[in-house]
């Protein structure tokens, strides 16, 4: 079936069961900040409820101006930053963290990550942080991103505070079996960053087959494709136009003939990949 109008999309459309919306506004490089709290209070308004930011963005202060001038209460608002690898010594987590909530200018987060396993973090003394934030209430779950799957159970097997996600590049051409299957056997969420692989999704040929087929957008088929994985993405967009687009991706169904088209896809691209990431 094709899309039908953002608006006929309520808002909350497809949370998980820890009711953490399936589709989010990611915010990375969106650093200009009359934009960025643009583009944030554009999406609320259009019906997203899952604003995703980090320290390093540098961009907290203008994603919560953008969430204060939203016609939609806080509350409803599922909100999530990242701590960043120099900050993750145990008495840093506690200041940034404190520091990051003061910047979005709420009272907590509902969601904060492990930005990646690297730079100061030790599983033990980072994620007690984790855990003591959780216990004050300054955030309402822990999370980690770019973690591996044996990295993700040990952080499951150490944190205190339950574990809800773990935020990952994931894309028709990284679809991470691997660490999907493992995060599903932790009880782990997966959320995906750069889920239409930074537009390469729109040069795959099995993509835009599936596309011309529902009437729309190849962002669309791959944000439709993660949702039928299980997987919650955040497409990065500034414009309205985007912002429309992917959020009527919500009401794309794909058959499993288009699910078996895009996972036939043998191209392996990773956009994301600095030196100190696990994996290298």
């Amino acid at each position: 079936m094709g899309t039908q109008d953002a608006e006929s999309v309520a808002p909350g459309t497809c949370p998980t069961a820890s009711g953490m919306p399936m589709l989010g506004l990611g915010t990375w490089q969106n650093d200009d900040p009359e934009q960025c709290a643009e583009s944030v209070r554009t999406a609320l308004e259009t019906g997203y409820r899952h604003i995703d930011t980090a320290q390093a963005y540098d961009n907290e202060e203008a994603v919560g101006e953008g969430i204060a001038a939203a016609d939609v209460d806080r509350e409803e608002v599922f909100l999530a930053t990242k701590i960043w690898i120099s900050n993750l010594a145990r008495e840093d987590v506690l200041e940034t963290a404190r520091e990051s909530i003061d910047r979005l200018g709420v009272d907590y987060v509902d969601l904060l990550y492990v930005h990646w396993p690297a730079g100061e973090y030790d599983g033990e003394e980072t994620l007690s942080a984790f855990s003591e934030l959780y216990d004050e209430g300054l955030i309402e779950n822990v999370g980690i991103s770019n973690f591996l799957p044996e990295q993700v159970q040990e952080a499951v097997d150490i944190c205190d505070a339950p574990i809800l996600a773990n935020q990952v590049e994931l894309h028709p051409l990284l679809p991470q079996p691997d660490l999907r299957e493992a995060c599903e056997n932790a009880g782990v969420e997966v959320v995906a960053y750069s889920p239409i692989a930074r537009g390469e999704v729109f040069n795959q040929p099995e993509i835009q087959e599936v596309a011309e087929k529902h009437g729309v957008s190849e962002a669309q088929i791959s944000l439709a494709w993660a949702r039928e994985k299980g997987v919650t993405t955040i497409p990065k967009a500034t414009g309205e136009d985007h912002i429309s687009d992917n959020w009527e991706s919500l009401t794309l169904e794909l058959d499993r003939e288009d699910v078996d088209k895009i996972d036939s896809i043998d191209e392996t691209n990773r956009e994301v990949d600095p030196d100190f990431a696990p994996w290298n």
